[in-house]
């Protein structure tokens, strides 16, 4: 019965959140269901299970949910996404529409800009784009999925991305792990996505395919109630903010647009590599700090500085056009509670299914599996993160459950924790983009397109590539260690 409860508080999660309900009030209740099932007590399970451990991971990572949606908000309303993406648009020209497009979505998303923001500015910008070179519609939503989705979320060194931060404080590393892995993943992905994308545009000519008119009216696009709960899970930004605040009518140069998402780079690689290994944290050992190691912080710290950095600076750099600050501010600040909470509820449902007798059969399952911890680690992540439909989500709920036996596994075996710690994001980035995925749902919604239309183009390009990247990660991993 154990057993049959996890299951069936899973799948009542990934049912019924795929048609629109709260994981706010889904997670919680699948983890009563499996608690039920296996005979523990209900309301223990709630409040010193389930709300100790999403109460830990919002303690962790609300710092970065909460920068992140400042400085995607920023970025947007001071027009720098939009100077970055005319920039492109303008160098490249419409004839390389969709390099144009996967380019100018991979250095914002890079730079540190919040993904739901990156494709609510991207997709207008992609629409004018591939009219002017009559290249189908329904090839935009891929080719903002490949510059988005893929490489510059799981496998470019120092990647703010909040999947790459989750496994810092599990394996004590860095947003840098594994640097030359994730360069020659990040490689592999973007050329089979292009290689792909300029395959089906090439395929669409010969057939005298063009652009075709629209399928879905514009103000219809984010108009499905039940968008919000699917966005927020993948998203890190509760899309109902988008709307407010002020957007600037002007838009600085592209050097100064650009210059906020450099900081994010430098800082972060400084903070990293030159400012924190320099000074003396022993004072966290003493349990008024937590009594933890400056390993397990140092990453969360690096990136919440870089963007602190990078906020000021598109305060300071755009003053002029940014007249409704305070709206913008609160705008952020109010986008980060949502996704930030849901994620965490996420995360509470994996500690009370993980606290279970039954989860043994599971955990010794997944240990089970050959090839050594790294193939363990990347098949557990992708199951729970293809399950819930979400990196962040997937990625936090294996690290919890099985984080330190992994490490205690490659520890024995002598595998450097940064290549477990891109395996296990590179993983969640791969199955998290299937039909029920937030960030899928809310992309097509904004391109004005259907999973039919284009949904086997985003297959090829965030699942695909994601995967091949993966196995040779995996590959290359196991025979030379982290590079």
């Amino acid at each position: 019965m154990g057993l049959a409860g996890i299951l069936l508080g899973l799948g009542l999660i990934v049912f019924l959140s795929y048609r629109g309900w709260s994981v706010l009030l889904l997670a919680p209740v699948g983890a009563l269901i499996a608690a039920l099932l296996s005979g523990q007590p209900l309301l223990a399970s709630w409040t010193q299970i389930f709300m100790v451990s999403a109460a830990s991971f919002i303690g962790q990572f609300f710092p970065l949910f909460l920068l992140g949606a400042l400085f995607g908000k920023l970025m947007e309303a001071s027009g720098s996404v939009g100077a970055i993406a005319e920039f492109m648009t303008r160098k490249l020209g419409a004839e390389r529409a969709i390099l144009a497009v996967v380019l100018a979505g991979a250095l914002v998303t890079y730079g540190g800009v919040s993904l739901f923001v990156a494709l609510f500015v991207l997709a207008p910008m992609a629409e004018a784009l591939f009219r002017a070179a009559d290249t189908p519609r329904r090839l935009m939503a891929p080719a903002i999925a490949l510059g988005t989705f893929t490489f510059t979320m799981m496998a470019l060194p120092g990647t703010p991305a909040i999947q790459n931060a989750i496994p810092m404080p599990f394996f004590g590393t860095t947003p840098f792990a594994a640097p030359g892995l994730g360069i020659l993943a990040s490689a592999i992905m973007l050329a089979f996505g292009l290689w792909w994308l300029g395959r089906a545009e090439a395929a669409a000519r010969l057939r005298g395919e063009g652009f075709t008119n629209e399928t879905v009216p514009a103000g219809e696009r984010l108009a499905d109630p039940g968008l919000r709960e699917r966005a927020v899970i993948t998203l890190e930004f509760d899309p109902v903010e988008i709307g407010r605040g002020h957007p600037s009518s002007g838009r600085p140069t592209i050097l100064l647009a650009a210059l906020p998402l450099l900081l994010v780079i430098v800082v972060n690689l400084s903070m990293s590599f030159l400012v924190i290994p320099r000074l003396d944290f022993g004072f966290l050992a003493e349990d008024q700090w937590g009594g933890v190691s400056v390993s397990a912080v140092s990453g969360v710290w690096s990136v919440a500085m870089a963007l602190i950095v990078a906020i000021v600076a598109t305060v300071a750099i755009n003053w002029r056009r940014l007249p409704f600050l305070r709206d913008t501010l609160d705008s952020g600040a109010s986008a980060s509670v949502l996704p930030i909470f849901s994620v965490a509820s996420l995360v509470g449902f994996g500690a009370v299914v993980a606290a279970l007798p039954a989860f043994g059969l599971v955990r010794d399952w997944v240990l089970s599996i050959g090839g050594g911890p790294l193939v363990s680690l990347a098949v557990a992540t992708n199951i729970l993160a293809a399950l819930t439909g979400s990196a962040s989500g997937g990625l936090t709920i294996a690290l919890d459950a099985l984080g330190g036996t992994y490490l205690a596994r490659a520890q024995e075996l002598g595998i450097d924790p940064a290549l477990l710690h891109r395996v296990a994001v590179m993983s969640a980035g791969t199955l998290d983009s299937l039909p029920h995925s937030g960030a899928v749902v809310t992309l097509l919604s904004v391109c004005g397109v259907t999973a039919r239309e284009s949904y086997r183009d985003i297959v090829m390009v965030a699942i695909v590539g994601a995967l091949l990247a993966l196995l040779v990660v995996l590959l290359l991993g196991s025979l030379v260690g982290s590079f």
